[in-house]
């Protein structure tokens, strides 16, 4: 909202809200793994004008709907296309914000990948003379590499302006570091250096992680012609099972938690 110049809010007053639409939807919460009740907050500007300003009025509002797991093939590794023509975000545009202008644009290059087979496009980010990866669909990635020098490292892209600072991701990068297993980074990570390591056979695990998926573990990358294949294949990585069960847990109420809010 503040990107786009909309009018504040008071977020605990939103979230006591929220508390009182789950409490009258309620009967609709999903009781299996995997499904949830959705909830997507939503701003618009309400002037009554037509016009490129500021805007001094706006609405808030919470969209509920139960949903069941993300993709179609339920919780099962995807297939992705990078392309190497569209761009997502651009320094100095809207990449890390939440907004509609966002999203459009994606939806006919998604269709060009779903020809191929693919569940959703990777998108890249030209640079020099590499492609860097950003996003897959509407969520974060992460890559896990084992390093030339020992040791495992787990990768997003940086919050430069061109991501969306998910909360999911947020959520994995502090999990990740307070288990201390791995090297966790957020840096430029490009296709040359996932081809490399996918040849040497470094290139352990990749998946996407969003609010609605959780994480999304990847199995194929389509890469210029030519196949970038997991080791994981049609199963869900170590680490990606690991942040799946650590942020159900949380979500469902299995673990206590800080980031649990409690509806009574």
């Amino acid at each position: 909202m503040g990107r786009l110049f909309l009018p504040g809010f008071e977020g605990e007053a939103l979230v006591s809200c929220i508390k009182e639409l789950v409490k009258l939807d309620q009967q609709w919460i999903p009781t299996s793994d995997g499904f949830s009740l959705y909830l997507r907050p939503t701003a618009i500007a309400t002037d009554s004008a037509l016009g490129l300003a500021d805007p001094k009025k706006a609405k808030i509002f919470v969209f509920s709907c139960p949903v069941g797991p993300y993709y179609a093939e339920g919780f099962k590794p995807i297939k992705l296309l990078a392309d190497d023509v569209n761009v997502r975000a651009w320094p100095g545009g809207v990449g890390a914000a939440k907004v509609g202008g966002n999203y459009g644009p994606t939806i006919a290059p998604q269709m060009a990948a779903a020809k191929y087979g693919a569940s959703q496009v990777l998108w890249l980010y030209p640079n020099d003379d590499d492609l860097f990866v950003t996003e897959v669909g509407a969520m974060n990635v992460f890559f896990v590499i084992e390093s030339k020098s020992g040791g495992t490292e787990l990768i997003t892209a940086p919050l430069d302006g061109t991501i969306l600072p998910g909360v999911t991701r947020r959520c994995i990068l502090e999990l990740a570091r307070e288990s201390g297993e791995m090297i966790v980074s957020e840096r430029d990570l490009g296709m040359k250096e996932i081809v490399e390591a996918s040849k040497e056979g470094r290139l352990l695990e990749a998946f996407g992680a969003g609010t609605a998926a959780v994480v999304a573990p990847i199995k194929t990358i389509m890469f210029q012609g030519e196949d970038i294949n997991l080791p994981t294949g049609e199963v869900i990585g170590p680490t990606a099972q690991a942040m799946w069960d650590r942020i159900t847990d949380i979500q469902y109420g299995r673990v206590e938690h800080e980031w649990s809010v409690i509806v009574d």
